[in-house]
């Protein structure tokens, strides 16, 4: 069973961090302010995401492994997309 928990959050886990690049591409592309907003904002719900399956990963006993650095680099992801977003809204 540990194993198949250690697949359900891994696969989440790749799933939102591979998401956060994905809509951000999308953002960049985006044909409108609205639509590159837009994208931005699920860029950043997915990061979030991300944040919350790397504590869940963190704190169960499925895997051992120090996950302290990609904590801080996502924090710093969802600041940065955090502004993007709240600059574009503003302007």
């Amino acid at each position: 069973m540990k194993l198949q928990n250690e697949y359900v959050l891994s696969k989440q886990l790749l799933r939102s961090g591979t998401s956060i690049g994905a809509n951000v591409e999308e953002a960049i592309a985006g044909i409108s302010k609205k639509d590159f907003t837009a994208k931005m904002s699920i860029s950043s719900k997915e990061a979030r995401e991300t944040k919350y399956w790397l504590r869940l990963i963190d704190k169960s006993d499925i895997v051992h492994i120090d996950i302290s650095k990609p904590l801080i680099e996502i924090e710093s992801i969802i600041n940065i997309l955090t502004k993007i977003v709240k600059t574009s809204q503003e302007n």
